[in-house]
């Protein structure tokens, strides 16, 4: 409650015309506003409350899947243009869609073999 005192009151304002207000005054009871938070905090993708204390919450489940859905049909035409076409016509490949709240990840460090792993899979392949 702290930490978030001012979108935990315009939530409760917002949502249930409660005044954070009144649990001093008497009118709202601890139990009664544990209840009222719980609820806020169910509600994905709406409320001050929820972004506050999870930036990823801002969007829906159904969000989170539709930008899965786009980031899969990206590289499903970015590989059938890639497949189709002549080395001339090169294209990057599709970045994946912002999602709050999820940071990109670090694009991995190219690994190399060593001379001797070459050298070891030219043997394997030689004695076939």
């Amino acid at each position: 409650m702290r930490e978030h005192s001012d979108a935990l009151e315009a939530d409760l304002l917002e949502f249930f015309s409660v005044d954070l207000l009144d649990l001093w005054t008497g009118r709202l009871s601890l139990r009664r506003l544990h209840v009222l938070i719980s609820s806020l905090l169910a509600r994905q993708g709406a409320g001050a409350l929820v972004a506050a204390i999870d930036e990823s919450a801002i969007w829906t489940h159904e969000a989170h899947i539709l930008a899965r859905i786009s980031d899969a049909l990206e590289a499903a035409n970015w590989l059938f243009i890639s497949a189709n076409s002549t080395s001339d016509n090169t294209l990057d490949a599709p970045e994946p869609m912002w999602r709050p709240g999820i940071e990109p990840p670090e694009p991995p460090a190219p690994v190399t073999a060593s001379g001797a792993d070459v050298a070891a899979w030219f043997g394997h392949m030689n004695s076939l």
